[in-house]
């Protein structure tokens, strides 16, 4: 996979002996760089973790004031009547 030239190389510091060996047999046993089954690795980790969907409030922020007063009285109306239970539903 190609990337950006533009993006800076990423340096690991203090790296624990355990994984540092665990990378290597990795790359050895898949016939990668150490680069690319770090690479391999990361893109893996990121993709096994579910990302935190975003608060609903976010989500709904750039609807906040786009309707007109006209028209949210109009949704409210509309949605009281939605909102009705016809007794013979239930029947």
């Amino acid at each position: 996979m190609m990337h950006p030239p533009s993006l800076k190389p990423i340096t690991l510091r203090n790296l624990p002996p355990s994984v540092a060996r665990a990378v290597k047999a990795r790359a050895e046993a898949d016939g990668l760089s150490l680069n690319r089954a770090v690479i391999r690795l990361l893109e893996d980790g990121l993709r096994a973790v579910p990302r935190k969907p975003e608060p609903i409030g976010r989500r709904l922020d750039k609807y906040i004031g786009v309707m007109s007063a006209e028209e949210a009285d109009e949704f409210m109306r509309w949605l009281a009547e939605e909102r009705k239970v016809d007794p013979r539903d239930w029947e």
